[in-house]
């Protein structure tokens, strides 16, 4: 029982993380970019969340409210993420997008830590609290049980990640995504609106990083303003680990950190003489990214790039 409970909270933390990563692998995979801002567009989404939870009821809400509650933090998530990538991406990032890679680097983490300070800043620097909506209790799975929070936040990010690669795969939006991430100058020769797959593509990493945002704070109920850092570092890293520029590399090095730093962590503490506290997980996860280079620099499912213009 002990097992399969860190199991199932490396699956929780993993999918948080990788519907992050996703959001750094698409903008990579056309770009060649890495959107270190991409952690504050996860932190606002948590905010929005939260915001609209409390405007429906907060703590109160039960029943068949909960469901409605649940889908409209997430949409307002979305769409205020959304919105922020689309205004990020026209000011910060547009006039970039040929330039040497290290300018867009470095107006990215600029953009990072404007949000950060601008979230401090209208939040007094104070914690926000989630409203604790889902009932306790767990869902039966013969012998073992899982919390009705992380089988919500878990199943949920398995809807959205497939979702996404139904999108890339089967809609027309998406095969111009994958035609820009091939060669922007031919993609733009046979037709495909650039500009706009670009915003596009912005918009829906960002979606998704909002909703994580929720799933977050629905989870773990302190959110803050510089929430956003660490996650998205850690989201970065389990992109590069399963291959950027790879949808199902960044799903797949998501839920291997997530469990790397809960199963990883215990598996070590079962050393002789070894005991590990829970700050321990940082050091695996990143311990990890260092070894993947090393031994496969291109990651798990091998990294994929779009051809600069």
């Amino acid at each position: 029982m002990f097992w399969f409970d860190q199991f199932v909270n490396g699956l929780t933390v993993g999918s948080v993380y990788a519907l992050i990563a996703l959001g750094y692998t698409l903008v990579y995979g056309i770009l060649q970019m890495i959107n270190f801002a991409h952690g504050e567009i996860f932190m606002i989404g948590a905010f929005a969340g939260w915001a609209v939870l409390l405007l429906l009821g907060g703590s109160a809400i039960a029943g068949p409210m909960l469901i409605v509650a649940l889908l409209a933090a997430m949409i307002a998530a979305a769409l205020a993420s959304s919105f922020s990538a689309v205004v990020i991406e026209r000011v910060a990032y547009r006039r970039l997008r040929n330039a040497p890679r290290l300018a867009p680097l470095i107006s990215a983490i600029g953009v990072s830590i404007a949000l950060q300070n601008v979230a401090l800043k209208l939040t007094g620097g104070r914690d926000r609290v989630y409203p604790r909506v889902f009932p306790t209790g767990e869902v039966g799975l013969g012998d073992f049980s899982v919390g009705y929070i992380q089988a919500f936040l878990i199943g949920s990010s398995v809807v959205m990640m497939v979702g996404l690669i139904v999108f890339i795969q089967r809609t027309r939006t998406g095969r111009a995504m994958r035609a820009v991430s091939e060669d922007r100058a031919t993609a733009s020769l046979m037709g495909v609106d650039v500009d706009r797959t670009i915003v596009t593509t912005f918009i829906v990493g960002a979606a998704l990083a909002g909703v994580a945002g929720v799933l977050q704070g629905l989870w773990i109920p302190n959110i803050r303003g510089t929430m956003g850092f660490l996650p998205g570092i850690k989201a970065f890293t389990a992109a590069v680990v399963g291959g950027i520029g790879s949808v199902p590399g960044a799903m797949a090095g998501g839920y291997f950190l997530g469990l790397s730093e809960t199963v990883g962590r215990e598996l070590l503490n079962e050393l002789p003489g070894v005991s590990l506290p829970n700050e321990w997980r940082d050091v695996i996860a990143f311990s990890l990214l260092v070894i993947v280079l090393i031994v496969r620099p291109t990651g798990i499912f091998g990294e994929r790039v779009s051809k600069r213009a």
